[in-house]
């Protein structure tokens, strides 16, 4: 890592060295706050997939990519279906523990929230014997697992969010200390949990690991959930997945006469090994199952003289729907989370247009269910409407800066590939510094749709300002971001506020804006992962079978 990290440093500096000669159009403010607050009005009722307010986001995002000059991206069509299934549980019943001290039960929503991935008309587990599994992380190459020497088919895993060294202050450990790993996400730990045959799997809710507050699990977990529609009807999931408060969890272990705190810091320690709770997990919901396409949305602007090769930029139009409501307010609207970001790619298109056709072709793609756990940008990178081994990169666009420009530019997930060397000179050229990611125990890098294409092996940019701000430097820029996640993030006040600054957003459009023409136009390019990275040999493969 260190050496990954020396190299980086190296490649930076002499990118930085060279002045970009690419003029950058005007990113139309206008542009940028009429999309997000017509997406974000509650005409749009929170953009929820498969709902009758899909058709309405799908039919204005074609409208805008139409009089911004794009052509339509898949065979003539502005659009791609994405087959999927949705399941709504219904009469949840309280998670119980009983054998121990005395039994223990957890109210639907307030202590636990539960569903399935099971496209099955119920989820019921009853009698199962409960086993604490740590971070339930099975990780040969760092010689960790800790569902060894522990058979839990059949039963119900209890897990701690995040990695085991999510507390180091510093980069080192096995899980890359205080920076989220893929092992650290929940949806690696269910899907661990299934390929163990576990009947449940819990996950412990813990704010600071966790990295936002109960109020977001509730309201992303509640109500209809999406999957995508494949053989098999994900019967190899475990029959119920869920959430459990930390106050909940201490309860349950203090009936099992175990100290919850004294298990969690064992299992950050290497070679802990799974503990039978001693107790039996039952609870159940009956199921509600509906078939149905969404659609992720794709216009092109052809290149000139390669345009088998294709840039890609990506945002996703979706959001939450109907949630739980606060005063009275039950639709999410998702201004900046992700409004903002077709708002992006709608100005970007118009800037891409305007400087006219490149060599390399450029794609603007609008993905659906990203909120669902990346479902869109995971169903195209698996049905690609243009070769991943022609896709040369690109950027992918997530809450952009509405807080005034920034001094720093920041990387989710540094020293991964050589988009990263690409975009340096933008950044320089603003007057800008690279930053260091400021909290990356939030595991940006695996929370956004970039992840769906760098999974099979395409670099995107994944990056935008830090907290450093013009106005105000870190102190107002850590207080911003820390009052969005608090306040608005997952809830129904992210709505599009007036007073928003515009500037930095602009800014960092100009440099995603730079790189896409840079890519596009220098036929030469092909960026690739750096060695240490975990996708490399997926690309060089790739890469290999094109040529």
């Amino acid at each position: 890592m260190r050496a990954a990290i020396l190299s980086l440093l190296l490649l930076g500096t002499a990118a930085s060295a060279q002045t970009p000669s690419i003029p950058t159009p005007a990113i139309s403010v206008e542009t940028l706050k009429t999309v997000t607050q017509v997406l974000s009005s509650d005409a749009y009722e929170g953009r929820a997939p498969t709902t009758p307010a899909e058709a309405k986001t799908v039919a204005y995002i074609v409208e805008r990519m139409k009089a911004a000059g794009l052509k339509p991206g898949n065979k003539g069509s502005w659009t791609q279906d994405v087959p999927m299934v949705e399941i709504t549980a219904g009469n949840v019943a309280p998670f119980s523990f009983t054998g121990g001290k005395a039994p223990v039960s957890l109210a639907y929503r307030t202590d636990m929230v539960a569903g399935t991935y099971r496209v099955a008309p119920k989820s019921s587990v009853a009698n199962s014997d409960v086993v604490f599994v740590g971070y339930g992380i099975t990780a040969p190459e760092k010689g960790w697992d800790d569902y060894a020497g522990t058979d839990v088919k059949g039963k119900t895993v209890v897990i701690l969010i995040n990695d085991a060294d999510w507390q180091t202050m510093s980069r080192e450990g096995p899980f890359e200390g205080r920076a989220m790993t893929w092992y650290g996400r929940w949806p690696y730990k269910f899907e661990n949990a299934a390929k163990h045959g576990a009947a449940a799997a819990i996950i412990v809710h813990d704010t600071q690991p966790a990295a936002y507050p109960w109020a977001v699990v509730q309201s992303s977990w509640t109500g209809p959930q999406l999957e995508l529609d494949e053989k098999g009807d994900h019967l190899d999931q475990s029959q119920i997945v869920g959430w459990m408060q930390k106050p909940a969890a201490e309860r349950v272990f203090a009936s099992a006469g175990k100290d919850y705190a004294t298990l969690a810091a064992a299992a950050k320690v290497k070679g802990f090994k799974a503990v039978p709770l001693g107790l039996k997990f039952g609870g159940g919901f009956d199921n509600t199952i509906r078939r149905q396409a969404s659609k992720n949305v794709i216009g092109v602007l052809p290149g000139k003289t390669a345009p088998d090769d294709y840039v890609l930029y990506s945002a996703h139009w979706d959001h939450l729907g109907r949630c739980d409501a606060v005063e009275g307010d039950d639709i999410c609207n998702g201004a900046a989370d992700n409004a903002t970001g077709i708002a992006g790619l709608v100005a970007l298109a118009e800037a891409q247009v305007k400087a006219g056709p490149a060599k390399r072709s450029i794609a603007f793609l609008a993905v659906t269910a990203e909120e669902s756990g990346l479902l869109g940008s995971r169903y195209y990178a698996e049905h690609p409407i243009y070769p991943l081994a022609h896709t040369v990169g690109g950027v992918n666009m997530d809450v952009l800066n509405v807080d005034g420009r920034a001094k720093d530019f920041v990387f989710a997930g540094a020293g991964k590939s050589e988009i990263e060397d690409l975009v340096k000179p933008f950044v320089a050229a603003k007057g800008r510094v690279i930053g260091v990611e400021a909290n990356p125990e939030r595991g940006g890098y695996y929370r956004s749709d970039h992840f769906s294409f760098a999974k099979l092996g395409v670099p995107m940019l994944d990056g935008g300002s830090g907290e450093d701000l013009v106005v105000g430097g870190t102190a107002a820029g850590h207080a911003a971001r820390e009052d969005y996640v608090a306040h608005r993030y997952h809830k129904p006040a992210d709505e599009y506020d007036a007073k928003w600054d515009w500037s930095g957003a602009v800014e960092d459009l100009g440099i995603y804006y730079g790189l896409g023409r840079k890519l596009a136009d220098d036929t030469s390019l092909w960026p690739n992962w750096y060695k240490s990275a975990e996708f490399r040999g997926i690309r060089d493969r790739d890469r290999a079978g094109a040529k």
